[in-house]
């Protein structure tokens, strides 16, 4: 019965997805690319079955628990990419479904990776849905459904909490999480107007502008050309890049809250968004300093504005690169992906651990360190001013645990298939930490259509453990998960 009442709520997740194509068709009614037909069958045979789901079991009804909440967000984004993927599948008669459902994970997932080449070439609206599809998983299309169908109104603090990312998910913002999950999307969204309209200024067309701003604001790194932000050499372009994608990596909570306050001293006194500007700044300076020493680049000038760029990209787990940074040397790409890995703060639409995990496991050394001097000591964690609950504490253990077993399992999976060391290791990286581009075959000049099909859903499951934050998937595996 508890399963039932979830696949009626995964009807109408899905039938709200088949509106979201109502985008792409716009475009390729306007561009005239022939692809209006594509879309205007995938939007329906989408709606179709979410509408089939919805009403058989609309009488499954009851309040969510919290395992009906992790359910529900595990089931909705395996399905999602493989709707995700008609477009593809229908409109690239050449492309496998593994490969149409590894780029539609990529998207939802934010994760930027991709098996397409030529994306020049590709019909607009293709490239249209591929990047608004990162800017719908920016946020979480759960989060999305929490915030306008009050149908969801009841139980849905379960959803938010399986869906947003970071340790601290009990905080309410306002009573009523409905609410919550507008006031996100409103902010984002107002956001995402200010970042295209700043790509139009700049110098990109309407839809490069569209497509653009829609990876730069998911975080997702999807882009329109093969060569990324370098088909447009424009340092203002990468200027506005930067600028939104270090703010995409804030905690979105905050940018509420200052709205709602009218102050910015919310966000100037958040411990973990001031240490996330202060590492960002740190990195893209040491950054162009050591390409500027090692003589990548003649002047400093230069070596800031490629480093600001691909530093911030990678840092924030978006993966845009402006030119073939694997070709640095190899301090500074390793570098980048170990900043990937944690920089990015809770609440953003960036992956990784979270910078706010990383700052309580080193508060939790500090107090282990201090424990071994002064076994007595009383000596509490605590994040701006206020105890950390031991909860969290063993929620942030358990993560940082299972975050290793599982990169760790992954590269072996690679590596056992075929996978040389440096890609098998960057790839697990770059698909957990949903980054897209790791190193060496999967590096900013390649990408993943070299893969077999073994290895590309490894990195899509991989890719879903990574956006939903491992536990929320895992936790399905477990014979408590499915007990009375």
């Amino acid at each position: 019965m508890g399963a039932l009442a979830v696949f009626a709520l995964v009807g109408r997740v899905v039938a709200l997805f088949a509106l979201m194509m109502l985008v792409p068709l716009g475009f390729a009614w306007v561009q005239t690319d022939g692809m209006v037909g594509v879309f205007a069958a995938s939007m329906a045979i989408t709606f179709a079955f979410g509408l089939v789901l919805a009403l058989s079991l609309r009488r499954y009804r009851r309040e969510l628990q919290p395992r009906d909440g992790f359910l529900l967000v595990t089931v909705t984004w395996l399905l999602m990419p493989a709707f995700g993927a008609l477009p593809l599948l229908l409109g690239l008669p050449d492309l496998s479904f593994t490969d149409a459902y590894f780029e539609a994970m990529s998207g939802l997932t934010t994760t930027g990776a991709t098996v397409l080449t030529g994306l020049e070439r590709l019909p607009v609206s293709i490239n249209v849905w591929r990047c608004f599809m990162v800017l719908i998983g920016g946020m979480g299309i759960i989060v999305l459904v929490v915030a306008i169908l009050p149908l969801l109104g009841v139980g849905a603090a379960q959803l938010f909490r399986s869906e947003t990312a970071g340790p601290m998910k009990d905080q309410k913002l306002t009573p009523r999480m409905a609410e919550t999950a507008r006031g996100l999307w409103i902010v984002y969204f107002a956001i995402a107007i200010a970042c295209f309209l700043a790509f139009r200024l700049a110098g990109m067309s309407w839809s490069d502008a569209f497509m653009h701003m829609c990876s730069t604001m998911g975080l997702g790194g999807l882009a329109a050309y093969d060569a990324s932000f370098a088909a447009f050499d424009s340092a203002l372009i990468e200027a506005v890049a930067v600028f939104f994608m270090v703010l995409a990596g804030v905690n979105f909570a905050l940018y509420f809250l200052v709205w709602k306050r009218r102050s910015v001293w919310v966000l100037l006194r958040d411990t973990e968004a001031r240490l996330y500007l202060v590492l960002m700044l740190a990195s893209v300076l040491g950054v162009a300093a050591y390409l500027r020493i090692t003589g990548t680049y003649d002047s400093f000038v230069e070596a800031l504005r490629h480093a600001a760029f691909n530093v911030v990209s990678i840092a924030t787990t978006t993966g845009f690169a402006s030119v073939d940074y694997a070709q640095w040397p190899i301090f500074a790409p390793v570098f980048m992906l170990f900043l990937c890995s944690f920089v990015t703060c809770a609440g953003s639409t960036g992956g990784g651990i979270k910078l706010v995990r990383s700052m309580l496991l080193l508060k939790t050394a500090k107090q282990e360190l201090t424990r071994i001097v002064h076994p007595r000591a009383v000596v509490p964690v605590k994040l701006g001013g206020a105890v950390v609950p031991p909860s969290v504490m063993y929620s942030v253990l358990a993560f940082m645990l299972i975050y290793g077993v599982v990169m760790m399992v992954v590269t072996m999976l690679l590596l056992l298939s075929g996978l040389d060391l440096v890609t098998a290791s960057t790839a697990a990286i770059a698909c957990i930490n949903n980054t897209g581009p790791g190193l060496g075959q999967v590096g900013p000049s390649g990408n993943y259509q070299g893969l077999t099909d073994f290895q590309t859903w490894v990195c899509t499951f991989a890719m879903l453990l990574g956006r939903l934050e491992l536990l929320s998937v895992l936790v399905l595996f477990t014979p408590q998960f499915w007990r009375r």
